[in-house]
């Protein structure tokens, strides 16, 4: 697909674009298992009201794959976290503490997971005397510069009919991959990122830590719909953003339910305690952009608290979907007729013949055929484009599901042939080709140069030992750093009181 033009049938198209892509979505639900107690909250890129206020808990996009290097195993990529400024320190991003974070697995179609992996999280502080993240150039996760750390732990539920059978811990106190706070901190975040991929028994890997958000579109049709003018399309929005990441790769025959049933459906969920020390479910994502466009105000918060197998209860906003009126209201493009039956085959069931489990219960979960061996020519329309190892069977990182789902709701599958896209065909850095896949994350220190500073610029040969990490020899606290600070601080203020008596003769001189 080429980017649309600025007039006639382009200018319609690139519109409808987005709009009928976040429409392709999926449907919304209520209700709550034995294992997700609670009340509602949401999911996504700040697609519903109450998540919008807790990024530590809004779990951003799910992406389920065949390893594209590993054909015998299925990685699942949850992001959380959205928006993620790289220099948005000196708190940098880390996952909560009184939070669950959990990845489900649907092996029988039915709509339940048989299969949970919950990650829970603890935060370290090595030293409580520096307001620093990292108290010098950090070079392993081990390094005493490192002052902020995190660790977690992986329980494996397994389920049935939403009643806990089994309980397995199988991972402790794995190290997290930290915020990339830049380049005089973090000289070889590679090397960090490669420490944080963590063997399992029985041939599972797992990661956790920070990465560039693998999502790619242009978010501002929020701006009623571009306001029917395009010439600002084509932009992506969430690049140079970071997310949170949690990756899991596990071998196919450990999550389907045999080799004659090969089909996952996998959605995650994000638990926290509440006032009364209860667990509620805040989070929950399975197809992308559902809660974004396809439900309306009053179902997005009840989405997130809800499980797939209540989904039935808000049908109606997938079979007559607000987007495709919206689309036709201001860009004339007609609505295709309803109800959309084409939807909830596609999004809700899985492509018969393709990934749709038998005796399917309709539910908002990506669905994955195993089976499907991964391409080495990727495809980003996916099924659309023929390549049945893409989206919406799974999704790669690089499938461009605003397109592919745009398509859909406009009306592909029933005889509205169209190439409607946002002009967003990728994302702005490349994945890697192995485990984890998604990319480092944008550093804190991007961008040109101060004036008059050169790369290569050592921090601990400007300072000398100001900055020394917590443990270093010389007494029970680092009098060195805090002397320095209170140095830094008294120049500060000399500085801020000298400004100010100058105001205040200017002020004074005033006529009013």
């Amino acid at each position: 697909m080429t980017p649309i033009s600025m007039s006639g049938a382009g200018r319609r198209s690139l519109a409808a674009l987005i709009c009928g892509a976040l429409a392709a979505g999926g449907l919304a639900a209520a209700g709550v298992t034995a294992l997700e107690p609670g009340a509602a909250s949401a999911s996504s890129h700040r697609e519903a009201p109450l998540i919008s206020g807790q990024p530590q808990y809004d779990n951003t996009d799910v992406y389920a794959f065949v390893s594209p290097d590993k054909p015998d195993t299925t990685t699942i990529v949850a992001n959380w976290i959205p928006f993620e400024e790289p220099a948005g320190g000196p708190n940098f991003y880390t996952f909560a503490d009184d939070a669950q974070y959990d990845l489900h697995i649907d092996n029988n179609g039915d709509a339940q997971g048989e299969l949970v992996y919950r990650y829970t999280f603890k935060t370290h502080r090595k030293n409580g005397d520096t307001f620093l993240y990292n108290t010098g150039p950090v070079t392993s996760l081990d390094d005493p510069d490192l002052n902020i750390t995190q660790t977690y732990d992986i329980d494996l539920l397994r389920l049935h009919n939403q009643k806990l059978v089994s309980r397995t811990k199988v991972a402790d106190d794995v190290p997290v991959a930290p915020s990339n706070v830049g380049k005089a901190s973090m000289p070889d975040y590679g090397k960090l990122r490669g420490q944080a991929v963590h063997k399992l028994a029985g041939g599972s890997t797992t990661f956790a830590g920070q990465a560039d958000d693998p999502f790619f579109l242009d978010l501002r049709v929020f701006d009623l719909l571009y306001g029917g003018n395009l010439s600002e399309v084509g932009r992506d929005t969430l690049k140079g953003y970071n997310v949170n990441s949690i990756a899991l790769q596990v071998p196919n025959d450990m999550i389907r339910e045999s080799a004659g049933q090969p089909v996952v459906g996998i959605w995650s969920t994000t638990q926290r305690k509440d006032a009364h020390g209860d667990w509620t479910q805040v989070s929950r994502l399975g197809m992308p952009l559902v809660n974004e466009v396809v439900n309306p105000q009053k179902d997005k918060d009840k989405f997130n608290a809800s499980a797939p197998w209540n989904d039935g209860q808000f049908l109606k906003n997938v079979t007559n979907p607000e987007l495709p009126k919206l689309i036709e209201a201001i860009y004339k493009i007609k609505a295709p007729a309803e109800p959309r039956n084409d939807l909830v085959d596609v999004f809700l069931k899985g492509v018969k013949g393709l990934n749709q489990p038998p005796n399917v219960r309709p539910a908002e979960e990506l669905r994955l055929n195993t089976s499907i061996k991964p391409t080495m020519h990727p495809k980003r329309l996916g099924v659309l484009d023929g390549d049945n190892a893409g989206f919406p069977n799974g999704r790669r990182l690089s499938d461009d599901v605003i397109d592919a789902s745009l398509q859909v709701v406009e009306g592909e599958l029933v005889g509205s042939k169209n190439d409607l896209g946002d002009a967003v065909d990728k994302n702005d850095k490349k994945f890697e080709k192995y485990f984890p896949y998604v990319a480092e994350p944008t550093s804190g220190s991007r961008g040109a140069l101060a004036k008059g500073t050169t790369s290569g610029t050592d921090v601990r040969s400007q300072l000398g030992d100001a900055l020394k990490p917590a443990g270093a020899t010389g007494g029970g606290t680092d009098t060195t750093l805090i002397a320095a600070s209170a140095a830094a601080g008294a120049a500060g203020f000399l500085l801020i009181t000298t400004g100010f008596l100058w105001w205040r003769r200017r002020m004074h001189n005033r006529a009013y």
